[in-house]
């Protein structure tokens, strides 16, 4: 060891004489030989794909299951509200709440905007429209959860830009529009694509401008509240529909996972669960955050004979995992003890949810049809609202055959299921929305992120909000995160001014969009 410190402090020494007597030369040394100058933005777009679906770092577990997904009422935890992750009792938590913000800029925005600072040359011009294009979806998750972020200048640490000014929402919106329609626009047939590096569709050019027009849709959608008309929302609904959205199975963006070998390979929704909360001797006690199926969620499934029921649910009977509807039953919201019968209550299904080797599902034709109704509910379009409504319905259930065998509905099933709940277009327009939502509701299980926007802006469907003691909404369900405590202090001149346009930094601040 102490030979160790001396020659150690030798180098030093020799380095500080070296910088008073010559430099001659210095910068060629100090150029590491084997690092690229020149990044491989094929490398770069598959680990923005992994990493922007939240592999690492407890992100879908803290920001989607245990907050967004808690919120809504697919899941509940029988913890305390003092309790880490109990976010059926909205109570703050930075380590939680703050997770998202602190993990995806530096973890795939960063990495999108340095494929699309490299691609300069005119055969990469496929690759950067598919880079525009997943930079809007991520930072689309962004202000949807938070409001006003960093934008514009979110990806300048190059240029000297440390202290990120916070874009307001409405412009944040209107820019990421205009990224999608000018990405869409300038993809080219005859030039290169990323190939088996886009783990989407394997560089097929017309299936990512259905994506891009699918995210145009989603994203104006999300308008229909306002009105300031910085978004017009019709107006862009048009655009998408005119341009052609995902409406086929083959055409839904889904990232395919393997069971190993490693991190990277695995599902990250179900390795988070898995590790966090459903391990395979956990059988039906929990691991570590008490978590369970939420009675909404499972009252629904149950009450209206949904097929999906047998999919996604399982109770432990005797250490085995038994998807007999009977037995299904979810934990009340609010919850917070694991009572004795904890076992008895439902939780993910091992064999489709848990599954290491299961899909993620980024944006589906499940989704589109669901909101392309609405679009034809509220006049926009021609379209049969009726008949999309169907469509998004049956794609929904027919999206879990992805999952396997365990995951299969049988298709008479389906029909059954569409037809009974076939949309009542007698109803009144909230009656509609209503239905068409709620469906939205159980289609976008898991992604719980979306799910919870949309549920802010429809307000569908309707939830009873727990009002736990010493909570910190006054009983009512968050409408925003609270940004990540180190903007306090990291960046708080930006931080402050963008509380001060938008509202307190609180769970019951609306958003430009949710007022």
């Amino acid at each position: 060891m102490l030979k160790f410190a001396k020659y150690k402090y030798a180098l030093l020494l020799g380095a500080v004489l070296g910088f008073s007597s010559c430099d001659k030369g210095f910068k060629d040394m100090n150029v590491n030989p084997n690092a690229s100058t020149n990044p491989n933005i094929n490398y770069l777009f598959t680990q923005s794909l992994l990493k922007g679906n939240l592999v690492y770092d407890r992100t879908y577990f803290y920001t989607s299951y245990l907050t967004c997904g808690n919120y809504i009422q697919h899941f509940t935890t029988a913890k305390e509200m003092a309790g880490a992750g109990a976010g059926d009792k909205y109570a703050v938590s930075d380590q939680y709440q703050g997770m998202y913000y602190r993990y995806i800029y530096t973890n795939a925005i960063l990495t999108l905007q340095e494929i699309i600072n490299a691609a300069t040359k005119s055969e990469d011009v496929n690759k950067k429209a598919a880079a525009r294009i997943w930079k809007v979806l991520l930072m689309q998750r962004i202000t949807d959860l938070y409001g006003d972020v960093p934008y514009s200048d979110a990806s300048k640490g190059r240029e000297g830009s440390y202290v990120p000014k916070y874009d307001a929402q409405a412009d944040i919106y209107l820019n990421m529009l205009q990224e999608l329609e000018d990405a869409i626009k300038s993809f080219d047939a005859g030039k290169p694509t990323f190939g088996a590096a886009d783990l989407f569709y394997g560089g097929n050019i017309d299936r990512w401008k259905k994506f891009g027009y699918s995210l145009m849709l989603r994203v104006a959608m999300r308008t229909t509240k306002v009105t300031d008309n910085k978004v017009v929302a019709k107006d862009w609904v048009l655009k998408a529909v005119a341009g052609g959205v995902i409406t086929k199975d083959e055409e839904s963006a889904v990232l395919k996972y393997s069971n190993g070998p490693q991190v990277y390979n695995n599902n990250p929704v179900a390795f988070e669960l898995v590790n966090q909360d459903y391990g395979p001797d956990a059988h039906g006690e929990g691991n570590t955050e008490l978590g369970k199926y939420s009675k909404t969620f499972i009252d629904f499934l149950k009450n209206n004979q949904d097929p999906r029921l047998n999919v996604v649910a399982v109770v432990w009977n005797n250490n085995k995992p038994d998807t007999s509807t009977a037995i299904q039953k979810g934990l009340p919201s609010g919850t917070d003890k694991k009572a004795g019968d904890f076992v008895t209550y439902s939780e993910p299904n091992p064999a489709t949810v848990l599954n290491y080797a299961a899909p993620l599902l980024i944006l589906t034709n499940a989704e589109t049809n669901l909101l392309l109704s609405e679009a034809a509910l509220r006049g926009w379009t021609g379209g049969d609202k009726a008949q999309l409504f169907r469509d998004g319905v049956s794609a929904a259930l027919r999206n879990w055959s992805l999952f396997g065998a365990a995951g299969t509905i049988d298709p008479v099933r389906i029909n059954k299921y569409v037809d009974d709940h076939a949309l009542n277009t007698a109803g009144t327009f909230d009656a509609q929305m209503n239905q068409i939502h709620t469906q939205f509701w159980v289609a976008l299980f898991l992604d719980e992120q979306e799910a919870y926007a949309n549920w802010r802006r429809t307000g569908y469907p309707v939830l009873v909000p727990v009002n736990y003691p010493g909570n910190a909404t006054g009983g009512t369900i968050p409408r925003r995160l609270p940004y990540s405590a180190n903007e306090q202090g990291i960046n708080a001149t930006n931080y402050k001014e963008a509380v001060a346009r938008q509202g307190a930094d609180l769970l019951t601040t609306r958003m430009w969009w949710d007022k």
